[in-house]
């Protein structure tokens, strides 16, 4: 079987680091080498990687001055990989054993397949939830492109390593941006397919999609970068009004944490969201968003009136408060 390259962005995550280095010390194929990139971590992150890596060779560990968020880190893991395929595994996951051999043997046996989608076990602390794929034998990247912006498939993968190394992750935001990598990853993939391997993916609070945190507004920031990228690789009008509906429904669920958290965000943090929100509000193309969505309280647009769209909110968002105390 081939070689595969493990991508280990790791930012003080000492407290769950063991368990996802210990389960690639577990896995039946063993080919492998794990490129850990400590992201500045200020725990005993750090330690425990050049332990690790003290005890096995196929581990290597670069320690970063600054932080600068999971993509820019994936790529400097992705700069020193050596493997034949590519796979990312966060640092407060794991793998079942046998995750990277499944994973593999549909690489090697089909040669037209260039991305490989692990099983997704959700894990949190009172049950495992299995992410609910699509039944599908293949898809081609086109398709699979299209599931992946509403995400009817995740971005859990494992793939050629010429297709990551032309398309490394995105970084242009600290946070969230690299989903758009997985997308594009898909769109220039010439087929898609899934394995029984298990990728276990760890929720909890202490993660960034989890935390209250100005990182949030990040998402709008990732969402413009994606729209970029489609228009660059000139994909179908019909898909550029799917991800327009994407992008108009995250800002509405942007404002919707902006109006739960704000109490918790600085000063300078909330003005920073709202001059986010404001951008995404004013540059939506609104002629693609359905009808039923532009007339719906909550969604409504209301060009060219910032304020109206902001007051609608607030009724919204707290009309729904009031219903769930009802």
């Amino acid at each position: 079987m081939s070689k595969v390259s493990v991508l280990i962005a790791a930012y003080n995550s000492g407290q769950y680091l063991r368990k996802c280095l210990d389960s690639l010390l577990a896995q039946s194929h063993q080919d492998w080498q794990a490129l850990c990139v400590d992201d500045a971590s200020t725990d005993e992150t750090l330690r425990i990687l050049r332990q690790y890596a003290e005890a096995d060779a196929r581990i290597q560990v670069v320690a970063l001055s600054q932080n600068g968020g999971q993509a820019r880190a994936r790529n400097v893991a992705l700069a020193k990989a050596e493997g034949d395929y590519v796979c990312m595994l966060d640092s407060d996951d794991w793998f079942s054993p046998d995750a990277l051999e499944k994973a593999c043997a549909v690489l090697d046996a089909h040669p037209l397949t260039d991305a490989v989608l692990f099983q997704v076990d959700e894990i949190y602390e009172s049950h495992v939830r299995r992410y609910p794929l699509p039944s599908f034998e293949t898809m081609t990247g086109q398709e699979a492109f299209e599931a992946s912006l509403t995400w009817d498939i995740h971005g859990l993968y494992m793939i050629r390593a010429d297709i990551h190394r032309r398309f490394p992750y995105d970084d242009s935001s600290k946070a969230y941006s690299d989903d758009n990598t997985t997308r594009i990853h898909y769109l220039h993939s010439r087929e898609v397919r899934q394995c029984a391997g298990v990728y276990c993916y760890r929720q909890h609070a202490a993660s960034v999609t989890h935390q209250v945190s100005v990182r949030h507004f990040d998402y709008l920031r990732a969402n413009e970068s994606m729209r970029r990228q489609m228009e660059e690789a000139q994909v179908e009008q019909r898909l550029m009004d799917v991800y327009e509906r994407v992008r108009w429904l995250n800002l509405v669920d942007t404002y919707l944490f902006y109006y739960s958290n704000r109490d918790a965000l600085s000063a300078a943090d909330r003005r920073y969201g709202l001059t986010e929100m404001k951008k995404v509000w004013g540059n939506i193309e609104c002629h693609r968003l359905p009808m039923r969505l532009k007339c719906k309280l909550g969604y409504m647009p209301l060009r060219p009136f910032w304020f109206l769209f902001r007051l609608q909110e607030e009724i919204y968002f707290t009309l729904r408060k009031w219903m769930k105390r009802g």
